[in-house]
Parts: C-alpha cells; sequence; structure tokens
C-alpha cells in the first residue's frame, strides 16, 4: 500500500537548529547571571539591529519593497516613548508598546504615498518622508526640540522590574536596566524571527513571495498584491518602533539627528541584509555577527572603518550576489529555516515542490 503524500517544510538541519535555537535563547536568557555590563550592551546591540535587519529584511527580500527611510519608524518610535514617559508619565516600559503604535501610525500616510511610486523612486520618497518626519521632530521643543533631551531620573529610577532586577543579580541600577533592556530585545528578536518564519511558511507567505518576483503574475492568480504590500509595510513599521522605543529606552538620550540617523539604522542595516543573505531569515543573523566583529576591530580606524565596510559589501554583492549565508547554503544544501513546501509519502517519496 503506498504511503499517504504529506507536505512538509521540516529538514533534519532545521529540527537540529530548532533544538539548539531553542538552548541558545535559554542561555541568552540566563546571560546576565554569568556575563558583564559590557557583554551585555553588546549583546543588546547585536539583538536590536537584528530585528532592525529581520524587519528590513522582510519589506524588501521578501516583500520587493526597498526602502532607505526605516530610520523615520526607528525615530518616531523612540520619541513618541520619550513623550509618553516625559510629559504622560507613562512607565517607560509601557511606553515602547506606544513606540510601536506610534510607527504604525506614520507607516500608513507614508504607504499611501510611497506606493504610488515604483522602484528607485519608491526609495527616494521614503527617505524623503524621514527626513520630513526628522525636521518635524526638531520643532518639538516639549522633548527637546533640536538638542534632544533625556528621559526623566525618577522615571528610570521607578521603571518596572528595575528593583526586582538588581535585587535579584545584586547590582546597581544602572545595570538592572541594562538587564531589563537586553530581556525585552531578547524578546522581541526571538517574537520576530519566529513570527516572519511562521508567516513565510504560510499562504500569505507564497502570495508575498509571488508579489515580489511578479506583481501582475501574482494578480492574475488571485493574490491580492496591495494588500500584502500594506501588511508588510505596516507589520515592518510596528517592529521597527519597537526596535527604535527599545534602543533609545537602554541609550536614556536622544536627540533628531541621532534618533533619524540614515547611517546607523538603515545604511547598517542594509549592509547586515546584503552581506548576510538577502530573502533568508538566516542571513540577517550573519550579517549582524559580521557588522559587530568589523566594528570591534576596525571602529578606531575612523573614516577607513566606513570605507572597508563599503569594500566588503562590494565583494560580497560581487562574489556571493546571495550573500555569505547563500553561499553556504549552496554548497552545503543547509536549511536552518526552510521555507520550500517538500511533498512527501507516495511513489514521488521526497520531492521539492
Amino acid at each position: 500500500m503506498a504511503t499517504p503524500y504529506a507536505v512538509t517544510t521540516r529538514t533534519p538541519a532545521s529540527s537540529v537548529a530548532m533544538i539548539f535555537g531553542l538552548i541558545l535563547v535559554a542561555v541568552l536568557f540566563a546571560a546576565p547571571a554569568f556575563a558583564g555590563r559590557g557583554t551585555i550592551q553588546d549583546l543588546f546591540f547585536i539583538l536590536t539591529m537584528l530585528v532592525l535587519a529581520q524587519f528590513w529584511n522582510l519589506l524588501a527580500g521578501y516583500g520587493g519593497l526597498v526602502s532607505v527611510g526605516q530610520q523615520a519608524f526607528v525615530g518616531l518610535g523612540a520619541y513618541a516613548l520619550y513623550g509618553a514617559v516625559i510629559l504622560g508619565g507613562i512607565d517607560p516600559v509601557v511606553s515602547i508598546l506606544i513606540a510601536g503604535l506610534a510607527a504604525l501610525v506614520l507607516a500608513v500616510p507614508t504607504a499611501f504615498f510611497a506606493f504610488r511610486l515604483q522602484g528607485a523612486y519608491f526609495a527616494i520618497g521614503t527617505w524623503v518622508i524621514a527626513e520630513v518626519a526628522r525636521l518635524s521632530v526638531a520643532q518639538w521643543r516639549a522633548v527637546g526640540g533640536g538638542t534632544g533631551t533625556s528621559l526623566p531620573r525618577d522615571a528610570l529610577r521607578e521603571m518596572m522590574l528595575v528593583d526586582w532586577i538588581g535585587e535579584a543579580f545584586d547590582v546597581r541600577a544602572s545595570a538592572a536596566r541594562d538587564i531589563l533592556a537586553y530581556w525585552l530585545a531578547l524578546t522581541l528578536a526571538v517574537a520576530t524571527i519566529a513570527g516572519i518564519y511562521w508567516l513565510l511558511r504560510t499562504k500569505r507567505g507564497l502570495a508575498l513571495a509571488a508579489v515580489r518576483d511578479n506583481t501582475e503574475a501574482a494578480r492574475s492568480v488571485g493574490v491580492d498584491a496591495g494588500r500584502m504590500k500594506w501588511v508588510v509595510f505596516l507589520t515592518s513599521a510596528f517592529g521597527t518602533g519597537l526596535a527604535g522605543g527599545m534602543i533609545y529606552l537602554q541609550k536614556a538620550r536622544i536627540s533628531p539627528d541621532a534618533a533619524f540617523s540614515v547611517t546607523d539604522w538603515t545604511a547598517y542595516v542594509i549592509f547586515i541584509v546584503v552581506i548576510g543573505g538577502i530573502g533568508t531569515i538566516e542571513g540577517p543573523i550573519i550579517g549582524v555577527l559580521v557588522l559587530f566583529l568589523l566594528q570591534s576591530f576596525l571602529a578606531d580606524f575612523g573614516t577607513w572603518y566606513l570605507m572597508i565596510l563599503g569594500l566588503i559589501g562590494i565583494g560580497v554583492m560581487l562574489f556571493a550576489p546571495r550573500g555569505l549565508w547563500g553561499l553556504i547554503s549552496e554548497r552545503t544544501g543547509l536549511q536552518l529555516f526552510p521555507v520550500r513546501r517538500r511533498l512527501t509519502g507516495g511513489p514521488l517519496m521526497d520531492k521539492e515542490v
């Protein structure tokens, strides 16, 4: 009797990766118990940049929407958090959600305008909107105007869970805040990767890939291309706003030029995705580790550092167009987050579809 057909995406490598990933998350969660404050801050940087990279990858790598204005959502999310804390007296941790919602609100008119543009015009349009947001926030005197401001000491001192963390790990309040921010970043990073992976394995994921590859062809088979673009753009904006709020909660100091920096929140993110491998979940993970190592070893070289980053980016695009993970996957066949459907059982036994 023939074995029944079944559709699956799981591979042996992905099963091992899932087990290893769960162990890694558990170790990372426990890291404050044995890692120094400097290590926790480095891990926070890696995790927040990973979140930004995953959402840009969702937007550009899976949705085909190449934006160079993601700093708008980082900056507005961060300023929304500061506004909620300073003007509304809301706890900074709760205000992180407000940061995401503020970015989501900005994304609606941004998408309404930008979706009327195509290709390079879309990219430039998103950058223009980000600059308009930066100039507008610079006029907001209640949060420091053009010079920026800091979070009130009372708000930082009374932030939820800080006292408990300080007692549990026997650390000062500043170190306890770093641990709290790190745990929040770890939670967001895990939720982001899991959420994107779940989306790509659903019918919406197939629809998204179809829209990216050929919008007209996707429409011809019944895919609502416009709706998919809206979903991806709004989701990316919300997640980016959450990350922006977390970043500037940890920094406790903000200014328009820093919060809306195209270099820090868009150029580096694009570098991470392109180096690691656009259109893959694994790519940004590798890319953010590469960026962190390069920053650690080359940051003292001044402008040479940026030039070296540029040369590395050009080299990878020339010799490994699919990024480092694409090169690894092509040579080894590894898929840690497989999204391709495989038809198993029956006379076909094990064939990709």
